[in-house]
């Protein structure tokens, strides 16, 4: 038996801009930090081979942050040291300025068991009874099918034959097709398994072919759409004429969330979600609150972010406070002791919110009541202000 692990799209030094700096940083290491993962999957599998297929950077060249890391990361790994290949994909191809380029320092910092997919005739044994082809993608964008230019099964050749390119089929509503590889195109090249690389979300393509070609998907959510990411493909190959077992085994530390709260339960169960410190959250506060739950909802958000003192409840969180809104009036938010000056002042922004026709004044005067409820609120327990 063969085994394979076949992993793309770890898209090393992708930034995250919408999200708060702690939280980018927390991402782009992230990336990093599963690169350890997927050895360790290697090792325990005991693979033959590690299929690295396509956007391994996110661009052709990458920080120095990050390429010194990868090759750092592959120094470090103490073995057995299956073949590891990278193959260049669509967001980081091999072009003479890239981070692949012969010349290029990246790649005198790799140990030798790490192969890059520098020419497009790329062939290596990885026995006497199994042999990869691999080709590299060499521009960000293009029209050619890189899998049927893998090379065609000759006659008498028994051999396992496994091919890696990085490229789009058609099997996604709406993907821009890049690199378009056919989905028999397994099966038209005399290949055993085709490990293809560029969506994010791990898929058998050609299930009801002899011939498996799959995504992967990233090994970490890149983004909130990124459903089935979080895996490598842990391939076990027989003989020839017998179809591969691909399994997903999961790798990544984050799980992405995205929540829109309605009311606020919905917030207040937020807190109850398991290993909530592992989740990236996105929420969408879309709901109207009263004076003493806006002050909550404050409370809550404080507790999921954390403090300069504090660690957050969720690891990452960026708001969507658009769709909040105050109900307007008081309503029974203040204490009925307050001082005379105050009382009154409650009772004359009320009156201001019922009389008033114009939305704008309303929303003046309850943001007012907001104001108010909220110096209030931060009063010590003897009068004080804190």
């Amino acid at each position: 038996m063969l085994k394979l692990l076949h992993t793309a799209d770890w898209h090393l030094g992708r930034r995250f801009p919408s999200f708060p700096s702690e939280g980018q940083k927390k991402l782009s290491r992230a990336r990093m930090d599963v690169v350890t993962k997927i050895l360790e999957v290697g090792r325990r599998n005991a693979v033959n081979a590690i299929l690295c297929v396509g956007d391994i950077f996110d661009d052709p060249d990458p920080a120095p942050d990050f390429w010194q890391g990868l090759a750092k990361i592959f120094r470090a790994h103490s073995g057995p040291h299956a073949p590891l290949f990278l193959v260049p994909g669509n967001h980081d191809p091999l072009t003479p300025e890239a981070v692949w380029a012969p010349g290029h320092p990246f790649r005198a910092q790799l140990p030798e068991w790490v192969h890059v997919v520098d020419c497009d005739d790329f062939m290596f044994e990885l026995s006497p009874t199994a042999v990869l082809y691999a080709r590299p993608c060499r521009s960000k964008a293009g029209e050619s099918d890189l899998a049927m230019a893998l090379p065609a099964r000759e006659a008498g050749d028994e051999r396992l034959r496994i091919g890696c390119v990085h490229g789009c089929t058609f099997d996604v509503s709406g993907y821009q097709t890049n690199f378009p590889i056919s989905r028999d195109a397994g099966v038209q090249r005399g290949l055993d398994y085709l490990a293809i690389g560029d969506t994010h979300s791990f898929r058998d393509v050609t299930e009801n072919l002899l011939v498996p070609t799959v995504y992967p998907g990233a090994p970490e959510p890149t983004s909130f759409d990124d459903g089935g990411a979080g895996h490598v493909a842990v391939v076990a190959m027989f003989r020839r004429g017998l179809r591969p077992r691909v399994d997903a085994e999961k790798v990544a530390f984050w799980r992405w969330l995205d929540v829109r709260c309605r009311e606020m339960n919905d917030l207040r169960n937020l807190l109850t979600t398991p290993d909530l410190d592992r989740h990236v959250v996105r929420l969408h506060l879309d709901m109207t609150v009263s004076l003493s739950e806006e002050s909550e909802v404050e409370r809550i958000l404080r507790d999921l972010r954390g403090t300069d003192a504090t660690h957050g409840r969720a690891g990452v969180v960026v708001e969507d406070r658009s769709g909040l809104r105050l109900h307007p009036g008081s309503g029974d938010a203040f204490p009925h002791d307050l001082p005379p000056v105050l009382k009154d002042t409650v009772a004359r922004l009320d009156r201001l919110i019922a009389e008033s026709t114009e939305e704008s004044h309303k929303a003046k005067a309850t943001r007012a009541l907001a104001h108010l409820y909220k110096l209030l609120q931060s009063r010590d327990p003897i009068g004080g202000r804190v």
